[in-house]
């Protein structure tokens, strides 16, 4: 299969909750404008994603939500499963920890990382923490191929820089720096404060 685009990989995430979610409610099959209305997008879209990654279906009741479910894992998950680090322990990086882990059977947060000796060789949210100096060993010993950021932000590039030297390939950066990295490395920047700044504006724009 040719790579995907990523809006349709992030589509794909979203699907996927949704159909873990009507899953575990007893739902079987799920109609692709059923699916277009919780995502609020159109069901011409929905059948486009599910068309590019070679699903289709001839029952009258729409999809099957198990196998549906089964044949985006297929795409998004490896075989083995990913590990992947939180770096910079705070509210941030607890929250994240706390939320994201047992989500996802192929995909884990196996380590977390602070400069905080308080916080070294102790198990926070479910996942040991280890110091930052030792970064660079516990990515390679635990497997770890994705770095999360949650650090100050005048420390983003430098912990960016430790990741990629310990052959980190990814990297999702929570800061507000933004980061230059190797084409052989994939980055996904998310920063809240813009993100917030952008629904206020589009709120003033309601309210004037």
């Amino acid at each position: 299969m040719n790579k995907l685009p990523e809006k349709t990989i992030g589509r794909l995430s979203e699907y996927r909750r949704t159909l873990l979610n009507c899953f575990a409610e007893g739902k079987t099959h799920i109609y692709s404008h059923e699916l277009a209305n919780l995502h609020n997008i159109t069901a011409v879209q929905v059948r486009r994603d599910i068309m590019l990654i070679g699903y289709s279906t001839t029952l009258k009741k729409g999809y099957d939500v198990k196998a549906l479910i089964e044949v985006i894992g297929e795409i998004i998950d490896t075989k083995l499963g990913l590990n992947a680090a939180v770096i910079g322990v705070g509210n941030l990086g607890r929250a994240i920890t706390t939320y994201f882990n047992g989500k996802r059977t192929k995909l884990k947060i196996a380590a977390t990382f602070d400069t905080d000796p308080e916080k070294a060789n102790r198990v926070i949210s479910g996942v040991k923490c280890y110091p930052m100096n030792e970064m660079q060993n516990i990515i390679k010993e635990r497997d770890i191929s994705i770095g999360i950021l949650a650090v100050p932000p005048q420390h983003a590039t430098s912990v960016a820089e430790t990741l990629i030297m310990a052959g980190v390939k990814g990297i999702l950066n929570y800061t507000s720096t933004p980061l230059n990295v190797s084409p052989n490395v994939y980055l996904e920047e998310y920063d809240m404060i813009t993100s917030l700044e952008k629904v206020a504006y589009f709120v003033k724009q309601i309210e004037d």
